[in-house]
């Protein structure tokens, strides 16, 4: 199986993080034990399980085709998701200090993770359903993705998601 096929199990989490690099260290310590990639991804920076779906493909691909950015699955994928080439940028869509709303992708999917990251997270019920998006994420997710209210005009209030969504295919042709 070549990484573009490689699965990943997607679901939304709850936690507090005091010292980012302790917990992933603790988030990598997991990985390793299964032997799998665990990417935290920031919910509030995202416009939702299609965006996340999205960034992961487009990270595999990338990193099957030996033409990935990072050093790292994990930040490759939090690369598309921010829609950017600068690591910097790209790691403010991960974890942060303080309370976190979070998706969390297992590539591949291994038995036992959700046991193991119990003591670090708190799973959700996630009912598949698309994420709101208030106006104030919506001033956010434009800021970030440097949307434009012209652009929103020109393909309509209901399409904003797509217009983020673009922006991680767009990061394959600003290469």
């Amino acid at each position: 199986m070549n990484m573009t096929e490689i699965p990943c199990e997607i679901y939304r989490a709850v936690f507090t993080v005091d010292d980012n690099a302790a917990f992933l260290q603790e988030i990598r310590a997991i990985a390793d034990e299964f032997e799998t990639h665990i990417i935290l991804f920031d919910a509030d920076r995202l416009t939702g399980r299609e965006h996340v779906e999205a960034a992961l493909r487009h990270a595999r691909r990338s990193w099957a085709g030996g033409e990935a950015i990072a050093n790292s699955l994990e930040m490759e994928a939090l690369l598309y998701a921010a829609g950017t080439r600068q690591c910097q940028v790209a790691s403010s869509f991960g974890i942060h200090p303080g309370e976190n709303r979070s998706y969390v992708a297992v590539c591949p999917p291994a038995p036992g993770v959700r046991d193991r990251l119990a003591g670090l997270v708190k799973i959700v019920r996630d009912e598949q359903g698309e994420e709101e998006i208030d106006p104030k994420k919506r001033a956010l997710l434009a800021d970030l993705f440097s949307i434009t209210p012209e652009e929103v005009a020109v393909v309509g209030e209901d399409r904003f998601r797509e217009l983020v969504i673009e922006r991680v295919a767009l990061l394959d042709i600003y290469r």
